[in-house]
């Protein structure tokens, strides 16, 4: 294998969609039910509060508009999607419209760049998805139309952020980059957060610490880690790493839910797994 491969990158940008894959379990088991955007302005809010203060950078007047578009894809739109999948499908099903996102940035680098994906890369990906399908897939499955929907344009927003802000300079510093980003999600999501979901008017101590979570290793740690990657990685590595996430949901409900894993599961595990690493020597 490639010895030049950026191997400290790869495992740093890594911790992030294991972090971001226990948030099914942590919203199914811990939040009150029925608040999507509550969730998610709760998640970005307050990681973006610490990180602003502690960055005191301010963005210049002519990176506004791309660092809102930024915002609105990795953050905002991509959260609120995130949350209402995770509330209205089984994980499975999520992690399935999730593993699409590489093939998503495949499609946009090709598009986009005009540069076409080699074949090994464009397997791999392929492979990935019917790993994560024989993973997830039974046949009790419940495809709830709306939360498909709402994963599959999560998938969408999150590889279109993840190209952009490869793309777009901003000339933040990552902390700053990260800090804005989750101040200007949670800007947007506070209308659909009052609006629509039912006041949050009583919190439990467990709620509370899973909200803490969620926001300070679910978002602050993680988005962190993921903007750092997406500054040194290419865009379809970075997101091939983001099917860690499901990987890391599977093994969360087998040592904490006591959920069922077969000789099938395990075979998807490691079709995923070999695919991820594929992607990682011929994208770099």
């Amino acid at each position: 294998m490639n010895k030049k491969l950026p191997w400290m990158a790869i495992l740093l940008t890594a911790i992030a969609p294991m972090l971001w894959g226990s948030t099914y379990l942590v919203t199914t088991e811990f939040l009150p039910e029925g608040r999507p955007f509550i969730a998610a302005f709760l998640r970005v809010f307050p990681a973006g509060i610490l990180l602003l203060i502690y960055t005191r950078e301010w963005p210049k007047k002519t990176i506004w508009l791309p660092l809102t578009i930024l915002s609105i894809l990795n953050i905002g739109a991509f959260q609120a999607l995130l949350f209402i999948s995770a509330y209205r499908l089984p994980g499975g099903i999520a992690a399935i419209l999730g593993a699409l996102q590489p093939l998503i940035i495949l499609f946009i680098v090709w598009l986009v760049d005009q540069k076409a994906p080699t074949r090994m890369t464009l397997l791999a990906c392929i492979a990935s998805v019917i790993g994560i399908t024989l993973l997830f897939i039974t046949p009790q499955a419940q495809w709830d139309m709306i939360g498909i929907m709402a994963a599959l344009a999560g998938s969408i927003f999150m590889a279109s952020g993840t190209y952009l802000t490869r793309r777009w300079k901003t000339g933040l510093s990552v902390f700053a980059l990260t800090g804005w980003q989750l101040m200007l999600g949670a800007i947007f999501l506070a209308p659909f957060a009052y609006l629509i979901d039912p006041p949050l008017t009583h919190i439990t101590l467990s709620e509370a610490a899973a909200y803490s979570y969620l926001s300070l290793a679910g978002a602050l740690l993680a988005y962190f880690l993921w903007f750092k990657g997406v500054a040194t990685l290419p865009p379809v590595a970075v997101t091939s790493l983001g099917l860690l996430s499901p990987i890391t949901a599977v093994i969360l409900g087998w040592v904490f839910l006591g959920q069922r894993t077969d000789g099938i599961d395990f075979l998807g595990l490691l079709i995923v797994l070999v695919s991820v690493l594929v992607v990682q020597w011929k994208a770099n």
